[in-house]
């Protein structure tokens, strides 16, 4: 997502944000859902009261958080009907993203925005910029996870996935090995792809998925094939990125995805406070 997106997005939801007397912003859900790409009322719907099983789980008075309200809409010859909408505090809106549509830009966006108080476009791009790496992170966990996995099955042991992984570094890295690279970051503890940059972790995360699907498909067995195989996979990647003038070994490191994960969940915990409640009324469009 680039800055023009992101200004463009950031007025978007400003300009749908509402006041109420004591001064507690709140979003409308009809409106929040046109915002967030959501054609179908009742496919946004879903996301709302997954949204609000989750601020149950986490001690927080629903009410305070989420309000129904009614809405009267125009519809054929002038006639009027009452329709569903909730009134939304920030947290609530923060809530409905995370359980949102993972693969709209908007959702994404959407919990930046309301996880943080202000609303100044480089607090909005630094977080988007951590919530990216969070999730990239994640996602070679989980591959690497599976690789395990899958070379568990097929007669290798732990030291012999250690092996493997790290002949495969050697490649993505031309010749670098895995402490090569810890060394030349100063990492002295905790796994190499903490300290990397969003462009290698998913590099990597490519060569281990590519390894993974030839494994399962191929039911390739033993150390030594599986080897051959993930090494030449980095070794792919590698080429396409030494293509665009991108040497992984030069790139330099980033900070530790362990505080980026810790400061985003910080900021998480302060919102439900920062927040505000919703008056006790139920309001009528």
């Amino acid at each position: 997502m680039d800055r023009q997106q992101i200004a463009k997005l950031k007025l978007t939801f400003d300009d749908i944000a509402h006041t109420t007397e004591d001064g507690v912003e709140y979003w409308l859900a009809r409106e929040l859902q046109t915002v967030l790409g959501y054609q179908r009322w009742e496919n946004f719907l879903v996301a709302i009261n997954r949204a609000i099983v989750a601020c149950e789980s986490a001690g927080n008075l629903v009410s305070d958080q989420f309000r129904e309200v009614t809405k009267l809409i125009e519809h054929g010859k002038g006639g009027k009907r009452e329709i569903l909408d909730f009134m939304l505090t920030r947290y609530a809106c923060y809530l409905i993203a995370q359980n949102g549509d993972p693969r709209k830009d908007e959702i994404a966006f959407a919990q930046t925005y309301f996880a943080v108080q202000t609303r100044k476009q480089e607090v909005l791009e630094q977080r988007l910029s951590d919530i990216n790496r969070i999730q990239l992170r994640e996602q070679l966990r989980a591959s690497e996870k599976r690789l395990s996995q899958n070379i568990y099955e097929r007669g290798v042991d732990e030291k012999g996935f250690g092996r493997i992984r790290s002949k495969g570094d050697a490649a993505l890295f031309g010749g670098h090995t895995t402490e090569d690279m810890k060394h030349r970051y100063g990492i002295k503890s905790g796994p190499l792809a903490d300290r990397l940059p969003p462009v290698t972790v998913a590099a990597k995360n490519l060569a281990t998925e590519m390894t993974n699907l030839r494994v399962e498909t191929e039911d390739l067995q033993g150390e030594a094939p599986i080897t051959r195989e993930h090494v030449q996979n980095n070794r792919s990647v590698r080429a396409m990125l030494i293509e665009r003038d991108i040497r992984p070994e030069n790139l330099p490191p980033e900070e530790d995805i362990k505080k980026v994960e810790r400061r985003v969940k910080s900021e998480e915990k302060r919102l439900a406070d920062a927040s505000g409640k919703l008056p006790e009324s139920s309001k009528k469009e």
